[in-house]
Parts: C-alpha cells; structure tokens; sequence
C-alpha cells in the first residue's frame, strides 16, 4: 500500500485516528447532555435535541473543537467533565505498534490535531502517547482547523515537510479532502474510528481498518 522509501514525514490525527472516537462520542452525546439537563433542570431528551442543534451549528469550525467555547456557552466546566469519563479513553489496536516502527525506521512523526490544548493534555497524560511524536500542532495554536485550506499554510510556517514525501492518516472526510487540495501525496482515510461505531467508507482515499495494515516493514 505504501513505499516507505517514499516518506520522510509522518502525520498523524488524534481523535478517531489513534485514539477511539468512542469517548468523544460518548461524552458530547451522552455524558454533557446529562449533566447540562442537570444544571437547567431539563429533561434529558429536551437536553440532548438543544444540544445537538447547537453542536451542528458550528460543526468544522475552531469553535466546535474547542473546550473553553462549550465551557462558556453550556455554564460547565467541560474540561472537568471529560476528566470524569477519561477513563473511556483507549488507543486503537496496532497505533504503538506503528509508532515505534516508524521511529525506528527514522521519520518524522507529527500529531496534528483539531483538539482542544486541554483536551490534548488530558488524552497524552492517559495514554502516554506523546514520548512518540517529533512534534505535537494543536489547530487552536494556529487559530484554524484542519479543515480550513490555509491550516497547512500555516503549519508549514512551524513544521516544514516536502508534501511529496508525506503521509497523513486522518479519519474525517472534510479534513483530508482540505489535505488533497493542498497536495500532500500519501493521504490515508481510518474507517472505523468508534470501535463501536459503524465502518465508514474510503470515498476514495486509501483506506484502513487498523494501523497493522500498514506497519513499516
């Protein structure tokens, strides 16, 4: 599937990617619903319809990702409540095992990630992932998403890579459609990032199920 002769520069998504999106899931549909019906006194279904519609009203923009924006629209402290579901936190299958083979074959390993700095702290401190990264881009440091074109502009400005030689592995659709248009040449679509979620399609991009499928060597 790929020539590893080919890449020097290795980028990697967080959630949905490495890590499974069950939590994320989980927590906007189920754990904020509940404690935001809670702190108003609504019923859990009236919580979950306002929630979502409120959700879906900026999906894809800084906004959407960011942990302080719902702290200030919801009245809660979300950062406290991911802290008291991090326990549903979990590395895909076969992620270490591809972290450390491409560390031993010397690339440059990147986490580029749409997540929240506290977000990102709360999910390195859990899985102990971040000894493996040359680098970790958040998106709100650069003040854009992945999804936005100019995202890459800007990466490049803190993280120079050859597009030719590069590899992203990314599970939404939007943002590796954003990566094409910029032209980075391997680009790699993961079709399961809930383990407990539907398979979603390839939509033309070359597709996994898990990281074995595509250990160096």
């Amino acid at each position: 599937m790929i020539d590893w002769n080919q890449i020097d520069t290795i980028l990697l998504d967080m959630d949905g990617t490495m890590l499974d999106l069950h939590f994320d899931n989980y927590f906007w549909l189920e754990h904020v619903p509940r404690r935001y019906a809670e702190s108003r006194g609504f019923s859990l279904e009236r919580a979950k319809a306002e929630l979502l519609s409120r959700y879906q009203s900026v999906e894809g923009t800084l906004e959407w990702y960011c942990v302080d924006h719902w702290s200030r629209e919801l009245g809660l402290d979300i950062a406290l409540l991911k802290a008291e579901v991090d326990h549903l936190i979990a590395v895909h299958p076969h992620v270490v095992d591809f972290l450390e083979s491409a560390r031993s074959w010397e690339k440059r390993i990147v986490l580029v990630t749409n997540a929240h700095q506290k977000a990102l702290a709360l999910k390195m401190e859990r899985t102990k992932l971040q000894g493996y990264f040359d680098a970790v881009v958040c998106s709100h440091d650069l003040g854009l998403p992945k999804e936005e074109p100019t995202f890459w502009d800007k990466f490049q400005q803190i993280e120079p890579f050859e597009k030719s030689r590069a590899l992203f592995v990314d599970d939404s659709l939007s943002v590796l459609e954003s990566a094409r248009d910029y032209g980075i040449a391997w680009l790699i679509r993961v079709l399961k990032p809930d383990t407990r979620g539907p398979a979603r399609e390839s939509e033309g991009f070359m597709a996994i199920e898990d990281f074995s499928a595509i250990l160096p060597g």
